[in-house]
């Protein structure tokens, strides 16, 4: 059987309401983008693409995006997804944010390998049953299941990409999980306390392995404090 393609596609924009140009932001004298897009590359994805919009504001992000770049509607971002798959086509995407600059390529791995084993399945991820901390999050869905949502007009669906498949009872799912349970933990970047979460532990332990950043971070629970009353703004 012919080997199935997987592009990782990661979703960018600079006007994050609670912590506006975050995806630029300098971490470790680099972009939290480039963070991101290094990882991608590192994970065994055939192409790695950045979905930004064609909003003048995001013409940093355009310019600076060690990849593919497309750009579509800022507030359509299922939009973005569907235009990078018809642009570059693939059997699956590994949908990405650029706000989570700590992504461990082995994870990734984890979920396109799980999702490579059976390409029958919609749709894998790391959040069905979350387990790893807020930073790592992963999801593959089937490229013809990504077209079938362009049939939904609008609302959250077309914000959040996957929500209409992991929802809905007729698609197939399966998810990655790590023991010990890590969910409590924070490392994705949406505010100020965030930032200083990660940019600690990159201090700390340069760019580090998922599993290095749960010890880190259990060893030092005052730095884990810093943003463990954060919540989540969305799916």
């Amino acid at each position: 059987m012919a080997s199935v393609r997987v592009n990782a596609v990661i979703q960018a924009r600079m006007s994050s309401t609670r912590l506006p140009g975050k995806v630029l932001r300098d971490l470790g004298g680099r972009p939290v983008l480039d963070w991101v897009v290094r990882a991608a590359h590192r994970a065994a994805v055939d192409r790695v693409i950045v979905a930004t919009s064609d909003d003048p504001s995001d013409d940093p992000i355009a310019l600076a995006a060690d990849a593919e770049v497309v750009r579509g509607p800022l507030d359509d971002v299922l939009a973005r997804f569907l235009m990078a798959a018809d642009r570059f086509p693939c059997d699956a995407v590994l949908r990405l944010t650029a706000d989570c600059p700590l992504l461990d390529p082995g994870v990734l791995d984890q979920v396109v390998g799980l999702w490579r084993a059976d390409p029958s399945v919609d749709y894998v991820s790391n959040t069905l049953v979350r387990t790893m901390p807020r930073g790592y999050d992963a999801e593959v869905v089937r490229t013809d299941v990504l077209f079938a949502q362009a049939a939904v007009p609008d609302g959250p669906h077309r914000e959040h990409v996957t929500s209409g498949v992991y929802t809905d009872p007729r698609y197939r799912c399966a998810g990655v999980v790590a023991s010990p349970d890590a969910s409590d933990l924070r490392v994705t970047l949406d505010t100020p306390e965030d930032a200083a979460v990660i940019e600690t532990v990159v201090a700390a332990l340069g760019e580090p392995r998922m599993r290095d950043v749960v010890a880190y971070l259990r060893a030092h629970p005052s730095v884990a404090a810093r943003n463990a009353h954060v919540e989540q703004a969305s799916p």
